[in-house]
């Protein structure tokens, strides 16, 4: 299998477009155009009956205490936990491409609808769920793509893996409202083949992006 995308080089930085929040000088961040990003795929492998697509980071503080505080920086060797921004199933194996803004076009406050999605493919809820949860103006089940908007202060760029899987199955039986770590286990022996790719982003001017 092979995944590629038009919006940005793998391994290279997520354009601002594709984040959840971008660089602000004044308050250090902004809401951004939160478009998803254009994927495409090839070499499928032969008994293909649908399409996950995760996209997840790596890079998140697993303590929250120095995040977004003024004065403070969080620590590069703080361990990291996953974040998931996208998680879609049911995907049909018909389907070798999904457009620039086509799944997601802004910021949606409370989240954007679920779990059905266009081409008969399900959302599942991402990490701003929880995130938000205790916000009294943002808080509820966001569905489908969120993209990035790390901590401004952080000391390291965050890292966005987009991964493809085939599965031999047309359908997960998951619940209407399911996550990342739900998706990885339903899953299970199910997985012919998957493809990855990789996009940085950072909110905080002082950290080294690639080139």
């Amino acid at each position: 299998m092979k995944l590629w995308s038009n919006s940005f080089q793998d391994g290279a930085v997520i354009p601002s477009q594709f984040a959840f929040c971008k660089i602000d000088r004044a308050t250090h961040a902004a809401m951004s155009d939160n478009k998803n990003p254009h994927l495409q795929w090839s070499d499928l492998p032969a008994g293909t009956r649908s399409l996950v697509l995760i996209c997840h980071d790596y890079d998140v503080p697993s303590k929250g205490d120095d995040v977004n505080q003024e004065g403070k920086t969080v620590p590069a060797n703080l361990p990291r936990v996953d974040f998931y921004h996208w998680v879609m199933i049911d995907l049909p194996a018909s389907m070798n491409s999904i457009s620039e803004g086509e799944y997601s076009n802004g910021i949606t406050a409370r989240g954007k609808n679920g779990p059905d999605t266009l081409h008969s493919a399900r959302h599942g809820i991402n990490d701003y769920t929880g995130w938000f949860a205790s916000d009294k103006d943002m808080s509820g089940d966001y569905y489908g793509y969120d993209g990035p908007c790390p901590p401004w202060n952080d000391s390291i760029p965050h890292h966005y893996v987009f991964t493809l899987y085939a599965l031999d199955t047309d359908k997960l039986s998951l619940s209407d409202r399911f996550t990342g770590q739900d998706v990885l286990s339903a899953m299970k022996g199910h997985i012919l083949d998957k493809a990855s790719m990789t996009g940085v982003y950072s909110l905080n001017p002082d950290v080294k992006l690639p080139a």
